[in-house]
């Protein structure tokens, strides 16, 4: 591996105090839920720790389906999918309201020629 790409890489390594064992659910058609069951090195069930779930979806863009990710706070798979439907909505939203965001930035960027465009030259 070239000296860049390894510079780029730092020191990779897994956590083994924090290991999950995942576990997807999917109605094959809203989207999936990822569960994540905390585990030890060894791969038994680390009780001191909670599940994780994860949420994800896709809406229809004009580049083609967008993936959508967003955290479901729960404690279990049935609070997972009861909160699915909002946390999905929220992150949408979200990706949406960033979007015009970026555009009002890259709009207010856009020099077009023979705008009034005030200028610190002294001639």
């Amino acid at each position: 591996m070239p000296a860049h790409d390894q510079r780029l890489l730092g020191n990779i390594s897994i956590d083994k105090n924090n290991l999950y064992r995942e576990e997807s659910f999917t109605d094959l058609q809203a989207g999936t839920i990822k569960q994540f069951v905390p585990i030890k090195a060894d791969g038994t069930p680390d009780s001191t720790r909670s599940l994780v779930f994860m949420g994800q979806t896709q809406i229809m863009s004009n580049a083609g389906p967008l993936p959508i990710q967003f955290m479901l706070e729960a404690k279990n798979l049935d609070e997972a999918i009861a909160a699915f439907p909002n946390a999905a909505k929220k992150a949408v939203d979200e990706l949406i309201e960033e979007a015009r965001r970026i555009q009002i930035e890259a709009a207010s960027r856009i020099v077009v020629p023979g705008q009034d465009v005030k200028s610190k030259l002294i001639i």
